[in-house]
């Protein structure tokens, strides 16, 4: 099994002059401390205007700078909000491809919806057709990365011409995708769509295994039907993480910031009312605590060997990845750093040893499996030569009715870069008979 850490940079006020800054910059030494301590993941979100709840707008930025200090570490876009209103399909591969090549290739790709009316109404999404809206945006970004040049699309949702989107990531063909699976039925749609499931907690290890099991017959069946250019078959589960050698201080260091989680989460998507920039949610979540459902024992919250005896169970049941929430309301970072050294000391090695031996079986159990599947997704045909469109220059007409100096150069001469105002090959091309 791995292990990976989720991000969702929760600020619950009251704020100080600098709350956002030491937030990220506890966050990135967290990154930096797990990469040490052998972590396999990372997983930043993306939400926009849910303050308190999610300050995580930009997270290409914030995992650019976890790629340039850690050296094993998997950065991964969990989620990348992929409806085009929210992020054009181009700058999504763009972005994906830089930040593979700055980490030399540890990227995943994680996708998603995004379900808040503070989110959807914020950048023009359609409630009613967000989900379309992520096919074809993943989907054309996906081809944009694989394929030299991208032939252009014209959908519903998203339309462009054909270019070549520079730079193409280290990992051939892209990043393995995941997709964000809110409700338990969206694993059977990651399955379908040949991509890793990202979840939350499973009830119980009987419920993982009955979806872990579905979800690897539909990944061998002809109902997988690839979105991208490469199957990623994986289920991870997304838990709350507070780790001491005394089962109460756990608890007591980190149940509290998960049941602000809760809250929160509640606030935006279910039941609250939001005022942009005045309502004060970590005020109502402790006017609420009376009337909040009871404290659980919390599923990764406890000792090196409660989490090992409850994670083992998982391990077993076919989830290959667990995610920690461990930045959850005000859970206080040198308690974060803690947990992470103690868990890493006392149960990751366990699960780590053999997953290496158990990944190359998986594969080779899947590879047919795979190849089968790929043959079925339609995929935009690769253009010839003589297909690739030819792009005229602006700026033939923007110069034109310009006095040409005596070289014929203009623009950049100050900075000692000459511009020509025509093609120096222009001459042979016409003796050549080239066009």
């Amino acid at each position: 099994m791995k292990f990976g850490l989720l991000y969702e940079h929760q600020l619950p006020r009251p704020w100080r002059e600098n709350s956002e800054l030491e937030l990220f910059h506890e966050a990135l030494d967290q990154v930096e401390l797990a990469d040490r301590l052998g972590y396999d993941y990372i997983w930043e979100v993306e939400h926009h205007f849910l303050e308190e709840y999610a300050h995580s707008s930009a997270p290409e930025v914030f995992l650019a700078a976890c790629a340039r200090n850690t050296r094993n570490i998997r950065m991964g876009h969990g989620v990348v909000l992929s409806p085009p209103g929210y992020n054009h399909p181009a700058r999504v591969a763009e972005r994906l491809a830089t930040l593979d090549l700055v980490s030399r290739g540890r990227v995943d790709w994680g996708t998603g919806e995004s379900a808040s009316r503070t989110e959807l109404e914020g950048f023009g999404v359609a409630l009613e057709e967000k989900k379309d809206m992520w096919r074809e945006g993943v989907e054309q970004a996906a081809n944009m990365m694989a394929m030299t040049p991208y032939p252009g699309f014209e959908g519903k949702y998203f339309s462009m011409p054909c270019r070549n989107v520079v730079p193409k990531p280290v990992q051939k063909p892209h990043p393995p995708i995941w997709v964000a699976c809110s409700k338990r039925e969206t694993i059977h749609q990651a399955a379908r769509a040949g991509i890793g499931a990202l979840t939350f907690a499973f009830i119980d290890p009987a419920e993982a295994a009955k979806w872990a099991s579905e979800y690897y017959d539909i990944i061998k069946s002809e109902d997988c039907v690839p979105i991208g250019h490469a199957v990623n078959a994986n289920i991870a589960m997304v838990t709350g993480f507070s780790c001491h050698e005394d089962a109460e201080e756990a608890r007591r260091r980190g149940l509290d910031g998960f049941r602000f989680f809760g809250y929160s989460l509640g606030h935006f998507y279910v039941y609250g009312t939001h005022t942009p920039g005045r309502t004060d949610i970590w005020d109502r979540f402790e006017r609420a605590r009376a009337e909040l459902p009871g404290e659980e024992t919390g599923r990764g919250i406890g000792t090196p060997d409660d989490l090992r005896n409850h994670l083992s169970t998982f391990a077993d049941a076919g989830v290959d990845q667990v995610i920690f929430i461990q930045q959850g309301g005000k859970n206080k970072h040198t308690h974060i750093c803690e947990s992470l050294e103690l868990f890493a000391d006392k149960v990751m090695p366990e699960f780590h040893a053999g997953e290496a031996e158990r990944q190359v079986k998986k594969q080779a159990a899947l590879a047919p499996y795979v190849e089968a599947a790929l043959a079925l997704e339609p995929r935009l045909p690769e253009l010839a030569d003589d297909q690739i469109p030819v792009i005229p220059p602006l700026g033939k007409s923007v110069i034109a009715g310009t006095p040409e100096s005596e070289d014929r150069t203009t623009h950049h001469r100050a900075a000692d870069i000459s511009v020509p105002l025509a093609d120096p090959l222009e001459k042979d091309k016409a003796a050549a008979g080239d066009d």
